[in-house]
C-alpha cells in the first residue's frame, strides 16, 4: 500500500504530477521541473521530503549507542542543536544508509533518515540499541518541508515569532534549533539541505503541515518536486542511496572517505573492514563525468576505461550547466581517455572533481 504525506491533498490541489517514491505518492514536479530547479537556484523553493523517517533516541549511554553505530564520531557534537552528516554500516563496511543525526542533550540525539530504507534502518538501529538500553522512537507524528534557495532563509525568517528571529538567523550551518511559525507552531528549524543552496529543513507536527506550507507560498516560496530535487543534488555533489551506495559499496568507494573517523579506542560498526580496505588500497572509485556534447548520462551505462569497466551511477541533465553531468564508479587508476556507451555509441566524456556547482554557480573547468 503505497503511503501519504499529510500534504499529499496539497500537491494534487496544486496539479503536481505524483509518482511512486520508495512507497510514498510524492510530487515529481508541479509543472516544468527545469523552472522548479532555477528558482531553488536564483530564489527560493520548498519541498516536502515528509516521507524521510524521524527517529528519536533516549537514554542514559545513548552517545555511547552511537559512537558503535556510526563511522562519523558524535563526539563532534557538543553543543545543543548541532549536526553531522554520517554513514551507519554493516560489519562489511557496506552503506546501510547515510543520515543526520542532531543532538539535544546526552539522553536525547535525533537522527533522520531515508525514506526507501525506513524498515531496514529500525530493525537495525533496535537490534544494536537493546545492549545500550537505548529507547528507539520513530516519529511518525511530524512532517518535513525543506525550504532552499539564496532568498530561502529571509523568506522562512520573516515567518517567525519576533522573539526567535535573531537566534535562528545566528543558526551555523549543520545547526538546528526550536522556534515559533506563524500563529505560534513549533517548528524544529535545522540549517541542512540537500541541493547545494543555503536554507532550512524544517520539521513540524502533522496538524501544522499544510499551514506552514500555505504560509510559505505565501512568502513567495515556489513548491519544487522530487525530480528538481534530484538534479540539484547532483549539481551540488551529493550522494543518493540506493544509486551511488548501498551495502556492497563502502564509504571509500562512495567517495565519502570524509565520513569516516578512525578515532582510537572506538570499535564501530564495520571499521575492520574499513581499515583493512584502506590498507589493502580501494578497487574502484567513484568520479564526476561532464558530457559536452549532446546526449544524457544516465543510471547504469557502462564506462569504458583505460583500466576497465566501470557504470554510470546517477546522471542528468544539469539545467543550471545546460549539460549533462554523473557520478561513475570507475577502476582504480589512470582511467586515460573515458567514454560512456549510450544506445551502443562511445561518447567521450570528461572526469572532473565535483560538486558541479557551487553556491548556485558552476565550478571552474565545468
Amino acid at each position: 500500500m503505497t503511503e501519504k504525506t499529510i500534504l499529499n491533498e496539497t500537491h494534487r490541489a496544486l496539479g503536481a504530477r505524483m509518482v511512486d517514491f520508495g512507497g510514498w505518492d510524492m510530487p515529481i514536479n508541479y509543472g516544468s521541473q527545469i523552472e522548479e530547479h532555477h528558482a531553488v537556484r536564483q530564489d527560493a523553493g520548498m519541498f516536502d521530503v515528509s516521507h524521510m523517517t524521524v527517529i528519536d533516541l533516549h537514554g542514559e549511554r545513548t552517545r555511547d549507542f552511537l559512537r558503535h553505530l556510526l563511522a562519523n564520531s558524535v563526539d563532534k557534537l557538543k553543543v545543543q542543536g548541532k549536526a553531522l552528516y554520517t554513514c551507519m554500516l554493516n560489519e562489511h563496511g557496506g552503506v546501510i544508509d547515510d543520515l543526520i543525526v542532531y543532538f539535544f542533550d546526552e539522553a536525547h540525539f535525533r537522527l533522520v533518515v531515508n525514506a526507501a530504507t525506513r524498515a531496514k534502518d529500525l530493525a537495525w538501529i533496535e537490534q544494536q540499541a537493546a545492549a545500550y538500553g537505548v529507547n528507539v522512537k520513530e516519529r511518525p507524528d511530524f512532517s518535513m518541508i525543506a525550504v532552499q534557495g539564496p532568498q530561502a532563509r529571509a523568506k522562512v525568517l520573516a515567518l517567525l515569532h519576533e522573539g526567535d528571529r535573531s537566534r535562528i538567523e545566528k543558526l551555523g550551518k549543520f545547526a538546528a534549533a526550536a522556534g515559533q511559525g506563524p500563529d505560534g507552531m513549533p517548528l524544529f528549524i535545522a540549517r541542512t539541505g540537500y541541493t547545494g543552496e543555503d536554507g532550512f529543513e524544517i520539521i513540524v507536527p502533522n496538524e501544522h503541515a499544510v499551514a506552514l506550507w500555505q504560509a510559505l507560498a505565501e512568502a513567495g516560496v515556489r513548491p519544487a518536486g522530487l525530480g528538481a530535487r534530484d538534479t540539484l543534488r547532483l549539481e551540488a555533489g551529493m550522494n543518493l542511496y540506493g544509486q551511488d551506495m548501498d551495502e556492497d559499496v563502502s564509504p571509500w568507494e562512495a567517495n565519502l572517505g570524509w565520513t569516516i573517523v578512525l578515532d582510537e579506542g572506538r570499535d564501530f560498526i564495520g571499521r575492520a573492514a574499513l581499515e583493512k580496505q584502506k590498507l589493502e588500497g580501494v578497487k574502484r572509485v567513484m568520479v564526476g563525468l561532464v558530457l559536452d556534447d549532446k546526449g544524457v548520462l544516465r543510471h547504469g551505462q557502462r564506462v569504458l576505461t583505460a583500466n576497465g569497466e566501470g557504470e554510470i551511477l546517477s546522471g542528468s541533465f544539469a539545467p543550471t550547466l545546460n549539460k549533462a553531468v554523473a557520478f561513475a564508479r570507475i577502476p582504480t587508476g589512470d582511467a586515460g581517455q573515458v567514454r560512456v556507451d549510450i544506445r551502443g555509441r562511445e561518447v567521450p566524456v570528461r572526469i572532473v572533481k565535483y560538486p558541479f556547482v557551487r553556491d548556485g554557480q558552476p565550478q571552474p573547468g565545468i
